[in-house]
């Protein structure tokens, strides 16, 4: 897994990789209902926060959000 820092991407890259995150199925934001735009806007303060971070699998060549701390304590299993 490697960490993938937000700011390298172009608005529109990160938009997309946002988007598709808060679009899948199981993404759960409670029992009030949000807009897409308002799911993105979400996430990218949380990204600001580092609270959520982007990683990139180079086994299945896809990335994904992740919790930060999640983020670490998967790479401290894998070098285990």
């Amino acid at each position: 897994m490697i960490l993938v820092p937000f700011e390298r991407l172009d608005k529109e890259t990160l938009r997309a990789v946002i988007e598709e995150f808060v679009l899948r199925e199981g993404t759960e934001y409670g029992i009030d209902d949000y807009s897409i735009d308002a799911k993105v806007t979400q996430v990218e303060r949380q990204l600001q926060r580092g609270e959520v971070v982007i990683s990139y699998d180079e086994a299945a060549e896809t990335c994904t959000l992740m919790l930060q701390r999640e983020y670490y304590q998967r790479l401290r299993q894998t070098s285990e």
